[in-house]
């Protein structure tokens, strides 16, 4: 496969052209006007930010990319999937609240956000791909319905992934909450019986009758039946049934690609990373602890596998910031994420993705 082009411009901006201005320029650059807008659906996906977290890439951001997409002729709109795990994005209601808390308002951004999966995370798009560990992705469906992909990445540290880039941002962020659960677990949930109040919500929505009241008259699962699908977390009053984590994080990693593959084969897809505020963690931590390299700056390519690459390589070559849990913990392996989080091995996604045909990890950086 021949190397894909990434374009690159870093943070330096003037009285004669801002950074939104620069990001547009880097956009038009590598080639977004090759595809074709006109009067199409655009899901341009990003991560809002848990709230109290402060790392997330702002809204004036987002704002700069649909302007251009609409200059363009696209009918873009801002998207994500409810998360799996507790907090202020676990349902549309909530989503919305966090994204409009956090500046992404249709006042702000001129377009308006949907989230993908729906009310409580359980509308979906099956997608058959047959790939080595996903037969059949749980997508979001309106970023199913949508014709064209532009991921919009805060590229960061992640406790599980290693780093959180374009791939993360497609195949965890697009998959449902039945989606995510299949990412993550390679087990069935549970029932914690302290929270469990017996209200029989969880019975209603199981098409395997693997949910019955025990003697105590709180639910139970019955793993023989159960297929973990995950719905009945979605559909949890209380948040009483929970995902079970623990499997290899090189299997997690090499099911985001495959979900990746699921969001954007065979449709037209555009790719932006920002890699800045390097936190250490993810964006759905409701905390942001100081970044572990320095700002290195904007990233696109039509490539969402060497824009990855270059942006690990970019963040490899930056300096660490003193103070950080990166300075804290060395630097032994010249490899900010993997000093970072010694457990995690970013390269399986990227190696799994290449493997699949989603991209190259060989590329040209081409800086403006």
């Amino acid at each position: 496969m021949e190397k894909s082009n990434v374009y690159f411009a870093d943070m330096s901006n003037s009285f004669n052209e801002n950074l939104l201005q620069k990001l547009k320029r880097l956009c038009i650059t590598a080639g977004i006007k090759n595809i074709d807008f006109e009067n199409q659906f655009v899901a341009v996906k990003m991560h809002f930010g848990e709230p109290g977290n402060l790392a997330y890439l702002r809204p004036n951001y987002a704002k700069a990319v649909c302007d251009l997409v609409k200059e363009l002729g696209g009918k873009p709109f801002l998207t994500d999937c409810n998360t799996l795990y507790v907090g202020g994005r676990k349902n549309a209601l909530d989503h919305l609240d966090s994204a409009y808390q956090n500046g992404f308002n249709p006042f702000a951004t001129g377009v308006h956000v949907i989230i993908a999966d729906g009310l409580k995370g359980t509308d979906e798009t099956l997608v058959p791909i047959n790939q080595k560990w996903v037969k059949e992705a749980k997508i979001g469906k309106a970023i199913m319905d949508a014709d064209i992909v532009i991921s919009l990445s805060h590229f960061k540290g992640h406790e599980e992934a290693g780093f959180g880039g374009a791939l993360k941002n497609l195949g965890m962020g697009c998959g449902s909450r039945a989606g995510k659960m299949e990412q993550h677990c390679d087990s069935k949930p549970q029932v914690n019986e302290e929270v469990c109040r017996g209200c029989g919500t969880c019975q209603k929505i199981c098409a395997h009758d693997a949910l019955q009241f025990n003697a105590d008259h709180k639910m139970h699962i019955d793993e023989t039946k159960c297929v973990g699908c995950g719905r009945c977390i979605a559909m949890c009053p209380f948040d009483a049934i929970e995902p079970i984590f623990g499997q290899a994080f090189d299997i997690l990693n090499e099911k985001i690609a495959e979900y990746s593959y699921a969001v954007i084969h065979g449709r037209p897809s555009f790719h932006i990373a920002l890699a800045i505020d390097v936190s250490p963690e993810c964006d759905c931590a409701p905390y942001n602890d100081k970044p572990i390299v320095a700002d290195v700056g904007m990233f696109a390519s039509f490539d969402p596998v060497a824009l990855d690459q270059a942006c690990a390589d970019a963040c490899n070559a930056s300096p660490t910031i003193p103070g950080s849990v990166l300075d804290r913990h060395g630097h032994e392996h010249h490899d900010c994420f993997k000093d970072t989080h010694p457990e995690t091995d970013w390269k399986s996604c990227l190696a799994h993705a290449e493997e699949i045909g989603l991209g190259t990890r060989e590329y040209h950086l081409i800086k403006i």
